[in-house]
């Protein structure tokens, strides 16, 4: 049975912290939020992530990274999800009630198939948030080439939706 008539929206939103944009979010960004972050609770996360996320185990971990500010009519948070061999920056839109508007993987790393993807991404002040892409081997048998990076930008709208601009 879950215990969630303490835990409200608010304290979940308190766990991640405001930060000053620009915000770049690498794959060693994430032990600075873990050091410094308090962890979500089990029943934080039962309550306001479980909800929101149909890919979760028992293995999956999540950190709070922090929050936008000056959003207005909705929250923006962004967390770190841990999973088997797929690690994610995920950008997630409230409103302010907590209902879920958006939820978008944003940056991390991921394994395909005999390539291990990295994708980088930079949350500028105006909430444009550019995205590289980069693609090596797995085995490591091959280097990874600048050349075959991919990009896209992506956009946290005044709604709190997120759009792709390019």
């Amino acid at each position: 049975m879950k215990n969630t008539a303490t835990i409200t929206f608010t304290d979940f939103l308190k766990t991640f912290p405001r930060v000053n944009l620009p915000v770049v979010l690498t794959e060693e960004a994430q032990s600075v939020f873990s050091k410094e972050n308090t962890p979500l609770s089990k029943s934080m996360i039962e309550e306001f992530i479980v909800p929101i996320d149909e890919e979760i185990d028992e293995f999956t971990e999540y950190i709070p990274c922090f929050r936008i500010p000056k959003t207005g009519n909705f929250n923006a948070i962004v967390f770190w999800k841990a999973g088997l061999m797929n690690y994610q920056y995920i950008l997630t839109t409230f409103d302010k009630k907590g209902k879920l508007i958006e939820k978008k993987s944003i940056a991390g790393t991921e394994v395909k198939n005999d390539s291990l993807l990295r994708t980088v991404a930079t949350i500028k002040e105006d909430w444009t948030i550019p995205t590289v892409i980069g693609v090596a081997s797995i085995d490591r048998t091959t280097k990874y080439d600048p050349a075959t990076s991919l990009t896209s930008t992506l956009q946290l709208n005044l709604n709190g939706t997120i759009s792709t601009i390019d």
